[in-house]
């Protein structure tokens, strides 16, 4: 019996993942939950064989979620629903742990055996996660991805304006943002970055981000 934890900040959707796991012969639905912090709560009490969770959570990093849950409990896999039509941060996902996506519009019969299929431990990805996955492993793990994808689309924002030279205040302005949620941002840039100050970050972004962040 595969025992599946689902992650979507959406009740209806979640209703139909859970209908559509409890509905399949050999899987049990274990739980749900709307965030990612709940996710990894619940991923260590209920010790599902799969997590199946949403690419993109409002407020959560799902990277983050996604490399606790497989920190903790490491033989849990972890299979991304996402409508996301750029592949890197999909890619990113992966290499935080993750075994495999799917669009989050594909049939709920079809997700239900993607289940089934990374809890018997394959990989399920497409043609260009592939090369990328590949390139990566090629390289010894240290290829740099030119659009961060450790980094949400907001902070990725945060990071071109600070490589413009922009100050916190003036970014905040810019973005509508309060200036202790942007300063809380930028701390999370600095932690994913590994770079201990501005000027740092400021010449990691001019690397990746390229010309137009001069």
């Amino acid at each position: 019996m595969v025992r599946v934890l689902v992650v979507d900040a959406q009740p209806p959707v979640r209703e139909s993942l859970c209908a559509a796991m409890a509905a399949t012969p050999g899987i049990e639905v274990a739980g749900d939950v709307g965030d990612g912090a709940s996710a990894v709560e619940q991923a260590a009490a209920l010790r599902p064989d799969v997590v199946v969770l949403d690419l993109d959570l409002p407020e959560e990093s799902s990277l983050e979620a996604i490399r606790e849950i497989v920190l903790r409990r490491p033989g849990i896999a972890v299979l991304l629903l996402t409508v996301l039509e750029r592949d890197d941060p999909v890619f990113a996902a992966m290499r935080a742990g993750a075994r495999g996506y799917l669009d989050k519009r594909a049939a709920t019969t079809e997700i239900a055996r993607a289940v089934e299929a990374v809890a018997q431990g394959e990989i399920l990805f497409g043609p260009s996660i592939a090369t990328q996955v590949l390139a990566w492993f090629a390289s010894g793990g240290q290829r740099p991805l030119a659009s961060l994808p450790e980094l949400t689309d907001r902070e990725r924002e945060i990071l071109d304006l600070v490589a413009r030279g922009l100050t916190n205040a003036a970014i905040a302005q810019r973005l509508f943002l309060p200036e202790t949620t942007l300063r809380h941002h930028v701390a999370n840039v600095f932690m994913k970055l590994q770079v201990a100050d501005r000027s740092a970050v400021v010449a990691r972004a001019r690397g990746a981000l390229g010309p137009g962040a001069d």
